[in-house]
């Protein structure tokens, strides 16, 4: 039996849930799909990015010591990407390797983000 996948996205649980929504609407540009108390829903390229206020993590943020998580953005254009980073003041790493160009950053609680440019990632799939 196969798995007769229809939809993809991925749920982000945040403390920080008012100004992660804000980084991700504003900042970020994604559009809402749609909110509910707690809860608001973007597209997320051809997935969806779910953030939900998650007060209620029982792990204690010293566990938390390294990114366990990473969102990717491929983009087009990793240098041009970051220019929204610039204008926002959002601090963020850039690095140019053989296998393709990334930036990461972070939104309000924390979470790791990296934009990496798509062209090498569909050429890496192609080899697959």
């Amino acid at each position: 039996m196969n798995l007769e996948i229809e939809n993809t996205g991925f749920i982000l649980y945040t403390r920080k849930f008012k100004d992660c929504i804000k980084f991700y609407k504003d900042v970020l540009g994604l559009k809402v799909m749609y909110t509910k108390e707690d809860l608001t829903c973007f597209e997320f390229g051809g997935s969806y990015l779910m953030v939900e206020l998650g007060d209620k993590l029982e792990v204690p943020d010293v566990i938390l010591n390294r990114d366990l998580t990473c969102l990717r953005i491929n983009v087009k254009d990793v240098k041009k990407a970051c220019h929204i980073l610039d204008k926002a003041q959002i601090t963020y790493s850039y690095n140019e390797f053989e296998w393709g160009t990334i930036a990461k950053f972070k939104d309000p609680d924390g979470n790791l983000i990296g934009f990496r440019s798509n062209q090498e990632h569909v050429t890496d799939q192609q080899n697959f």
